[in-house]
């Protein structure tokens, strides 16, 4: 789709509109979530979602690929699940009397791939998505294989301490865009849920975008303005996780191991973008940013054994990268 931004911003905002309250409709007493998930495709990427099972996170995907107008597939990652499996594989092709192998597509091939529970499958078939999150596309047998556009992978985990789960590799993290935790909903939404899905009812969703209008989207976010002196707050934040600077702060030193690379701070700016677009602003705004750096750095970040043992985790420490991040931007 071509034309004026504006234009085209005020013709697909609308749907976009339409979907979350749609979503909404379905996924009761997870509205932060549904809209942390849109921001995270709007910016063109993949989202990693936590939480314990039977909160509506399979629906919610699901859901969204119908909204999206995305071809859906659903990969149930268990401990024997091979990267075969994922990808695809060569299988002998006997037709027409001579035989040859021909390259048999796996679920991967979908504009929206639902990888449930990842980590119950080991880490080597967690890797099989490394490449397809990446660079769009599939190498097998030596031959490359273009994924559809737009491509996303929303993948669901368990929490770690849950047993038969494996930590996902640190590479295959660090291609999530945003990590979103599942929360378990109030006591109002709870209400909510059980007398929507105890009775014959069913709430249809709204088919608002097309895969042409989504990619339309998400060029679009990539044309809102953020301003020097948020992209220089952004960089000092990522370099403030980092333990090894001279200038790092005590508690920095003491409890993380490693910290994030660029590529959560240009997760950071899109998803400011992202929300920016969405709430029709042509510029990002500090609010923006803030929104977006616990989703993006949360798993990207590494604690030690010492933050473990002390149940210090990311958020406790984001006050003071942000502090550090003001300081040293000016």
């Amino acid at each position: 789709m071509t034309g004026d931004p504006r234009a085209l911003a005020s013709e697909l905002l609308p749907k976009v509109s339409a979907l979350r309250l749609s979503l909404q409709r379905q996924v009761i007493g997870q509205e932060v979530l549904i809209d942390d998930l849109l921001v995270g495709i709007l910016a063109g990427g993949h989202v990693l979602l936590e939480g314990l099972p039977g909160l509506g996170k399979t629906l919610l995907v699901r859901s969204l690929a119908r909204g999206l107008g995305l071809d859906f597939a659903r990969i149930q990652f268990t401990p024997d699940l091979m990267p075969s499996d994922v990808t695809g594989t060569q299988v002998l092709d006997d037709a027409h009397g001579s035989r040859s192998f021909r390259f048999q597509p796996g679920p991967l091939f979908a504009g929206l791939v639902l990888a449930d529970e990842i980590n119950r499958a080991t880490p080597k078939t967690q890797s099989s998505l490394l490449e397809a999150m990446q660079e769009g596309s599939v190498t097998v047998a030596g031959a490359t294989h273009q994924l559809p556009r737009p491509f996303h992978v929303v993948a669901t985990q368990n929490p770690i301490e849950l047993e038969g789960t494996f930590p996902l590799p640190e590479a295959q993290l660090d291609r999530f865009l945003f990590r979103l935790e599942v929360r378990i909903p109030g006591s109002k939404a709870m209400l909510e849920i059980l007398e929507a899905t105890t009775v014959p009812t069913e709430v249809p969703t709204v088919v608002a975008l097309s895969g042409v209008e989504l990619a339309a989207l998400q060029g679009l976010v990539r044309s809102v303005l953020c301003g020097t002196h948020l992209l220089r707050f952004v960089a000092e934040l990522v370099l403030a996780t980092h333990a090894d600077r001279s200038d790092s702060d005590a508690r920095t030193r003491r409890f993380v191991r490693y910290g994030a690379s660029a590529r959560a701070g240009q997760a950071i700016v899109l998803g400011a973008k992202a929300r920016a677009l969405l709430a029709g602003r042509p510029a990002v705004v500090r609010a923006d940013l803030d929104a977006c750096l616990l989703p993006a750095l949360a798993h990207r970040v590494l604690l030690n054994f010492e933050a473990d043992a002390e149940r210090v985790r990311v958020v406790d420490l984001l006050a003071d990268w942000k502090t550090a991040a003001e300081r040293r931007s000016g």
